[in-house]
């Protein structure tokens, strides 16, 4: 069966459509390659196993096995704001996520600093780096468990946080709900969630977030 790929989804959105690798086998993942390749296009590539990757190994694919990514080809044009996005994480069991939403960021033109490992159980070390995040205009916050760290970023940072629970977490906080939830109903108002481990969500999300700025009526109709 052909795979309908939509190669015109990054002028009509301005996001460019990722493949996503799990589920699809390394014939199906190969043939979307080739066709980039034909197309002299870029291509990023998510959740994509360490097995299947060394299967599809080529000079081209740029590959992290942490965060389960792989770009081909170049990346996007850099959007011309200073310090546009910043990713903050709890843990560092929430790398894999974390490290998602940056090379998605970088793929869709967004230079990301990261504060990881910055979580809520050692309020020190977020009050040390708040003074920073303070000159972003955009953070992404990734953390598990009880997903406290939303709430107290929002209610310390003006720029927009968009919230990214992960699944990391044990009990009632297995598979993520707990942090979903508490990004849902966290007491700091304007909190903008994705799903559970979505860090290409996030990303893209920054992406429509901060091109607004070089937004015009019907430039990408």
């Amino acid at each position: 069966m052909e795979t309908r790929f939509d190669w015109g989804r990054g002028v009509r959105t301005g996001v460019p459509e990722a493949i996503f690798s799990e589920g699809k086998t390394v014939d199906q993942i190969g043939a979307i390659l080739d066709a980039a390749r034909q197309r002299s296009a870029s291509l990023l590539l998510t959740r994509l196993d360490a097995d299947k990757a060394e299967k599809l190994r080529a000079e081209d694919l740029d590959y992290d096995p942490v965060s389960r990514t792989a770009i081909l080809g170049s990346v996007s044009p850099v959007l011309p704001i200073d310090r546009p996005l910043a990713i903050v994480g709890a843990g560092t069991s929430d790398l894999p996520v974390i490290l998602e939403a940056q090379r998605s960021a970088l793929y869709l033109g967004m230079n990301a600093a990261v504060f990881a490992d910055v979580g809520v159980a050692g309020l020190w070390r977020l009050e040390e780096i708040v003074p920073d995040l303070r000159g972003y205009a955009l953070v992404i916050a990734v953390a598990g468990m009880e997903g406290a760290l939303f709430s107290v970023l929002a209610g310390l940072l003006f720029a927009p946080v968009i919230a990214v629970p992960t699944s990391v977490g044990y009990g009632v906080g297995a598979g993520g709900n707990v942090a979903l939830a508490a990004a849902l109903c966290g007491c700091a108002p304007g909190i903008l969630t994705v799903n559970i481990d979505n860090g290409f969500g996030a990303a893209a999300a920054a992406r429509k977030i901060l091109a607004v700025r070089s937004w015009s009526p019907g430039a990408h109709q």
